[in-house]
């Protein structure tokens, strides 16, 4: 179910970024590249949890890790000055536009990669 929905926010996001970008990107260069480095995010984290081996699950840790930093910092930047995000981005607000999924997703994320982390030993 979580890879599901990471592919759901991959394919959400990646198709926003496109269709923003290639239709009015020079309203908004830095939300619309933000979305598009978004989809890629969720992109490497749909791979990495799917794929489930140890490296992978490396990977999937750094993955979530960096998206939710990335809607912490996006989501409060966005709040602080909305003059610097003139369109939204999948991350602005922390992520009120997707309903907050993209800030609980990762931890969801995260706690699942913990809980099923195999005990080292």
């Amino acid at each position: 179910m979580l890879v599901a929905v990471y592919a759901i926010f991959a394919l959400a996001a990646g198709s926003r970024a496109t269709l923003q970008i290639a239709t009015k990107f020079s309203e908004a260069r830095f939300a619309y590249a933000l979305s598009a480095f978004a989809a890629v995010v969720y992109v490497l984290a749909t791979v990495a949890l799917a794929m489930g081996g140890r490296t992978s699950r490396r990977v999937a840790v750094g993955a979530c890790s960096f998206e939710l930093a990335g809607v912490l910092v996006v989501g409060a930047l966005s709040l602080a000055d909305p003059d610097a995000f003139p369109d939204a981005t999948v991350w602005s607000e922390f992520g009120r536009g997707y309903g907050f999924i993209p800030l609980v997703l990762p931890v969801i994320g995260l706690y699942w990669l913990r809980r099923t982390a195999k005990p080292k030993g």
